[in-house]
């Protein structure tokens, strides 16, 4: 089987396009494909107008905030921004509209885009400014709201092995949204902390088939790591 594993710079050439709509993995650090993260940060003039997909707004100075700051982000859709002052403050300024989702709804709605479903209800929020001008419908006498699923262009997740087929495991929580990320796209790509021969994973523990896998990346050493360690 041919090897799915490519340079970083063959990546973004063949993949990645202004105007594009990526789900970004990460719940915090976990699962944050900063290596690509950082390279993509460098092609602000190709890669703009971009629709981020992610748990959270990451820190200041790093993960998406790299892309923030070279302004090549038009709309954030999160669960958790407050970490990042930087941009709470470029959203106030009006320079990147975002878009603030209940966590479990966010993953349903990224759940649903991957296994084709296109809305579901939720009563989550009603009552509360999540519900002002959202559309409701009613169902046994009780309203719900409408919960669109959520699909993507690209998916730029981070994995802890992966096979050069593209079957991907994850340890602990690092997996987050990752998974259902990888069912949402178009296409994914797949930053791997490990990269081993297939069959190293067994069959059992694959969280991310190699099917959907259209690249693969190493992941490089990042210098937050090397601080924390």
């Amino acid at each position: 089987m041919k090897s799915k594993v490519f340079e970083l710079d063959d990546v973004i050439d063949r993949y990645l396009k202004a105007g594009q709509t990526w789900m970004i993995g990460g719940f915090g650090r976990g699962g944050v494909p900063f290596t690509l993260l950082e390279k993509i940060a460098r092609h602000p003039q190709t890669l703009s107008n971009l629709t981020l997909i992610k748990n959270d707004a990451n820190e200041p100075g790093l993960g998406i905030d790299l892309l923030f700051r070279q302004g090549m982000v038009n709309k954030l859709i999160a669960t958790h921004i407050g970490l990042n002052p930087d941009f709470i403050d470029r959203m106030n300024r009006g320079e990147i509209a975002c878009e603030l989702v209940p966590q479990g709804i966010f993953a349903e709605r990224i759940r649903a885009g991957g296994v084709g479903i296109p809305a579901f209800l939720s009563d989550i929020g009603l009552g509360t400014e999540v519900a002002e001008g959202r559309e409701t419908l009613n169902l046994n006498g009780r309203p719900y709201l409408v919960e669109y699923a959520l699909r993507g262009d690209v998916a730029l997740v981070c994995a802890d092995i992966v096979d050069l087929a593209g079957n991907a495991w994850w340890r602990g929580s690092n997996r987050n949204m990752c998974v259902p990320m990888a069912y949402a796209c178009r296409t994914t790509i797949l930053e791997a902390s490990e990269i081993v021969d297939i069959g190293v994973i067994a069959p059992e523990n694959v969280h991310v088939p190699g099917v959907l896998v259209d690249a693969i990346v190493q992941a490089q050493p990042r210098a937050h790591a090397r601080q924390d360690a």
